[in-house]
Parts: structure tokens; sequence; C-alpha cells
């Protein structure tokens, strides 16, 4: 899987949390929840993202707002609005005194609100896990990232809005699909922007000599790569495939693989099913010994204490 598809890889397994919003003014919700990543999209209405430690801002119809890493923050229909529910860590809501609000704002399928039709209507989906993978990707985002309508040029926002209230079989499983596709179409175009700073692996992709090869060391890394054979897969030379990868990359190409597959085996770990062996051999690592060699190397744990860490 190329870094873009291992973004979703771990937090999909696990399913997202993902709820329509429907809002009438005034009204005010604090973000505990800490989420490493969250989408929102407004579908209707606007809304005003207001962080504890920047300016507020407002989003519109259309827009799609990411955010990065597990900092407090405040939606609202205006930023003087005083907060009404709190989200807390497992999606738990209650007021700012601490009562229970799940069963009051209730409204259907997948719906919660202080209105049965809300003139603001959001989507807001939830990642409940960051792996390794993921932070090689998420660690280049600014805390927000916002894209208009006009930026996305997508139709998932409309067919997931339709999607999230329907209770057919599997309907979770589609609107994950969804969600996930969302996500990557966001990150997607945040990227092509002339102003972000995506990582030079992520830039490399498009490279005509070290894209291939990264997609190989990406989707195969329990392949024996070596320096020769991406080079050949690359058609250059040995010398001028190191020199080209390392100029785009920041990194020469046994660097970068190593980490790859570090850091999947660090995802990988946190399944308890998952053996050592196992783990070994699909990150291309001869032994079980060799994997733990390198992985505390790397992260400054055996494989066994980061299980135990990140059960």
């Amino acid at each position: 899987m190329d870094g873009l598809a291992a973004l979703l890889d771990g937090p999909r397994a696990r399913g997202a949390f993902l709820l329509r919003c429907l809002m009438d003014p005034p009204w005010s919700v604090r973000l505990q929840d800490e989420s490493p990543l969250t989408l929102t999209a407004v579908v209707r209405g606007e809304m005003w993202a207001v962080p504890d430690d920047g300016p507020p801002f407002r989003l519109g119809p259309g827009d799609v707002l990411v955010t990065v890493g597990t900092d407090h923050w405040t939606i609202a229909d205006e930023p003087a609005t005083p907060v009404q529910a709190v989200i807390h860590p497992g999606q738990h809501c209650t007021t700012p005194d601490g009562r229970p609000l799940a069963e009051a704002m209730h409204q259907g399928v997948r719906s919660w609100g202080n209105s049965a039709t809300g003139s603001t209507v959001m989507l807001t989906g939830a990642y409940a896990l960051e792996g390794e993978v993921s932070r090689r990707l998420l660690r280049a985002l600014p805390r927000f990232v916002v894209l208009s309508e006009a930026e996305l040029g997508s139709p998932l926002l409309p067919l997931l809005a339709d999607e999230i209230v329907k209770d057919d079989p599997g309907q979770d499983a589609v609107l994950d699909r969804l969600l996930d596709l969302l996500l990557i179409a966001v990150l997607r175009s945040w990227f092509a922007r002339p102003d972000a700073d995506p990582p030079a692996w992520y830039v490399g992709q498009s490279d005509p000599v070290v894209g291939p090869t990264l997609r190989l060391m990406q989707h195969h890394p329990d392949h024996p790569w070596t320096v020769a054979s991406l080079a050949a897969a690359a058609g250059v030379s040995r010398a001028a495939f190191a020199r080209r990868f390392t100029d785009v990359v920041g990194e020469p190409p046994m660097t970068f693989l190593t980490g790859w597959r570090l850091a999947l085996a660090a995802d990988l770990l946190r399944d308890p099913t998952a053996t050592l062996a196992t783990v070994a051999r699909q990150v291309g690592y001869s032994t079980p010994f060799a994997l733990s060699a390198a992985f505390k190397r790397e992260h400054g744990v055996s494989p066994r204490e980061h299980r135990l860490v990140s059960a």
C-alpha cells in the first residue's frame, strides 16, 4: 500500500465514529474527545471553529475541515456563544457541568443536535487510532486543514450526507468507506496546493524514477530489496538511482525502506493475534530476532514492550 492508503488502514480497521449534527442557534460544542484525526463537513448553514490557541475561522456550505491532533477546541454558531455541550473521549456527551446529553439531543439514525432539522447541518467523522504509518503523513499537516467545496470538487459529501441517515444492512461498512474516500480526497487536494508542505516521499511518488520504486517498497515491504534491484526496476544505474532517490526523498533508499518497514511493524503489532515471526515476514525481516533488534534501535523499546503500551 502507498502512504496515503496506509494512513487509513489502521483507523479504518478499527472503525470510525460518524455522526450527523443538526443545530439551531445559539449553539456551541466543546470537543474534548481527543481523537487524533477528525473530519467535519458543513452540509448546510455555517459554523465557526474556535481553537484554544488561535483565531476563530468560519466554514460555510460544502467546506470540509480535517483536524489533526488531540488538542481541545470548540465549534459554534458564533465564536462568543457559551459552550452548551462537551464531547468527551469515547464520544460521551454532557453539559459543561457533567449532565448526560446523549438522549436529550438524539435526533434519529446517526443524528444528534438541538433541532430536528437544523439551520446548520454538519457531518463529523472521528478516527480513534493513529499509527506509526499515519504519523509519517499526518505530521506534515497543520493542526487544521480547510478546503472549500470548489477546491475539493468531489461528489462524496452529498453522497455521504444521503447515506448517513440510512439503516440498511451493511450500512456501517458503506459509511466507513465513504468517509475514507472523502478524507483521501481532502488530503490529495490539500497536498496539491502550492502552499502545502507534503513529505518529500509523498512528492516523490510523481517522480518518473523515484515514484515507481517507492511504490514497490511500500506495496511489497517483504521483498529483499537492494539498491541494485531497485535501480534495475527504475531502469537507471545504481549510482544514478541512489543519488536521485536521496535528492528527491531526502534520505537514501535503504534508510527509507527500513523506516517504512518498522512503521508497518509497529502498526501490525497492535493486533494481539499477530506473532512476531508473522510480522517479521510481512515487513521483510528474516527472523523475529532481526526485527526485534531493528525495532528497538528505531523505537527505543522492544516489539513486546511496544505491544503492551499500544494495547
